[in-house]
């Protein structure tokens, strides 16, 4: 007995120091990143609607983690401006909104970047560690403590995960809520009593209040349920969307029924409909293996190598009970399928609440292979394993922009390094996969390094203003030909232009800063 509370309380501390990890790396690597483009319009929304109960700014996203966001950088100083744009920004309907990046920008360099930042993101990193812990916490329910801590490992070990794991958006927050919902479901089918559909309910309410795209929970959830419980699932699945309801109206203010459904109908509304997206040099309006590419090229190898072998252990275990089963895959499944179908190809974070699950298969095989009585399957293990931390530390702070060792093995293995295949990231994809506008303050601080004082011609792609950094920028066109001077070109850019033949893909940087920004010095 007293060996097995050992053991039980030496996993459970260093279950503890895992996540205390991915607490200060979160946070540490948020200190040194400016602004990514959705940030501003976020908290702009999120203040507006704690000030004025007026939902007008930025719709398309519900309003739960902009309004926590909002309560942490409202009590660190951040107000709602009284200018003639955040007027124009209350008093237009929401179809009419545009003004959300630059008030948000107004208000984060009012009050400071750095201060608001800090506080603004704080409660996203504490959301994205509580993912962290409900992996856990669920994985041991599911699998057993050691695949539990292995999925754990994998999640803090995860650069997209510590990427957005700090960001003023919505993807960590929606994982969090889905995993908390699926987590209760499971204790509740488990365990059936009075509180179970109470309890669902306010995690799938907190869900569906974080982004839009948890309406798939509900045939998931229903399935689910089916699966369960038989003909008796109706009664607590109506249970759990009326308590889902009360949630959303809370976060709502109780202003309209009708404002969540309006807010689903303008989903992607702001979207260009002849935007072209980008993959491995080709344009097109949609790719059907855009998220199957980026997951097999955003996510390190360690990890899909992993979710692999415990996809095939699930599979292949005999069971008397295949609920297990059911709740590890059909979430994903259904996620990942509607995702493709329905979301922009415009970044793997879109994929976030499908990873989690990713993870518990990845620690059920890695549990696997520790308990194989060869030394070579353990050796295996122990290798994955430092191979994750290496791809995790290798890239830090820069974790947005990673991209395994994949992304360069084909086409250029020589420019494989600690940080993965990330110097091959633009041959693949753009957008936030590359570069969202956070390596604006490096920028300035490498410029600053190397005493260069002049303007610097700039192709960012950000919404809040590089002046407020003290960058002198001048701006251009990347894809016209340059005259002499110092270019720092983001990567999403960098992919963009080089694809279509510019002088970018033919000119090699003088440096990369931040993984993100590329510098050109023209002569």
């Amino acid at each position: 007995m007293l060996r097995l509370a050992f053991m039980r309380n030496r996993r459970h501390i260093c279950a503890g120091a895992l996540l205390a990890a991915f607490f200060f790396e979160s946070l540490f690597a948020s200190l040194l990143k400016s602004p990514t483009f959705d940030e501003p319009n976020h908290l702009a929304a999120g203040i507006s609607y704690l000030r004025t109960r007026v939902f007008h700014a930025n719709l398309q996203h519900p309003p739960l983690l902009k309004e926590l966001s909002a309560l942490a950088a409202m009590a660190a100083g951040a107000r709602w401006p009284d200018t003639e744009m955040a007027r124009e920004l209350i008093a237009n309907p929401p179809e009419n909104s545009g003004l959300e990046w630059q008030v948000g920008s107004d208000i984060i360099a009012r009050a400071g970047p750095d201060r608001v930042l800090f506080w603004a993101r704080l409660p996203m990193i504490l959301v994205a560690t509580l993912l962290g812990l409900l992996i856990y916490l669920w994985g041991r329910k599911l699998l057993g403590e050691a695949a539990a801590l292995g999925a754990l490992f994998l999640f803090v070990a995860d650069p997209t995960m510590i990427a957005h794991s700090y960001l003023v958006t919505t993807d960590m927050g929606l994982a969090a809520f889905t995993v908390l919902f699926f987590l209760l479901l499971w204790n509740y089918v488990e365990r059936p009593d009075a509180r179970g559909p109470l309890l669902c309910g306010l995690a799938l309410g907190a869900a569906l209040a974080s982004k839009y795209s948890a309406v798939f929970l509900l045939p998931i959830a229903l399935l689910l349920l089916v699966a369960a419980k038989g003909r008796r699932f109706l009664g607590p699945f109506l249970a759990m969307c009326c308590i889902a309801f009360l949630v959303i109206e809370a976060v709502f203010l109780f202003r309209s029924p009708m404002l969540y459904w309006h807010g689903v109908q303008l989903v992607n509304a702001d979207h260009d409909p002849h935007y072209q997206s980008f993959l491995a040099g080709e344009f097109a309006p949609r790719f059907p293996a855009y998220f199957a590419a980026a997951y097999l090229l955003k996510e390190p190898i360690p990890a899909i190598l992993l979710a692999s072998v415990g996809l095939i252990v699930l599979l292949c275990t005999r069971r008397k009970d295949r609920l297990t089963e059911l709740f590890l895959l059909l979430p994903p499944f259904v996620l990942f399928t509607a995702y493709t179908a329905a979301a922009g190809n415009m970044g793997f974070r879109y994929m976030i609440p499908v990873l989690p699950f990713a993870f518990l298969l990845g620690g059920a095989g890695l549990a696997w292979l520790f308990r194989q009585p060869s030394k070579w399957m353990r050796a295996a293990a122990l290798t994955l394993c430092v191979w994750s931390i290496v791809a995790a530390a290798g890239i830090y702070p820069d974790h947005l922009s990673y991209f395994n060792e994949m992304a360069c093995l084909l086409r250029d293995p020589a420019q494989i390094g600690w940080d993965g295949g990330t110097r091959c990231g633009t041959r693949w994809l753009d957008d936030s996969n590359v570069d969202w506008g956070q390596g604006v303050k490096q920028l300035r601080d490498w410029l600053q390094r190397r005493g260069v004082h002049e303007p610097i011609h700039l192709a960012y792609f950000g919404s809040f203003p590089p002046e407020k950094y003290g960058l002198l920028n001048t701006g251009f066109d990347p894809r016209g030909e340059p005259a002499p001077g110092l270019y720092a070109v983001s990567a999403h850019f960098v992919a963009r232009a080089a694809a279509e033949g510019s002088w970018i893909g033919r000119t090699a940087p003088s440096a990369i800063v931040g993984h993100a920004l590329y510098v050109y010095e023209i002569r």
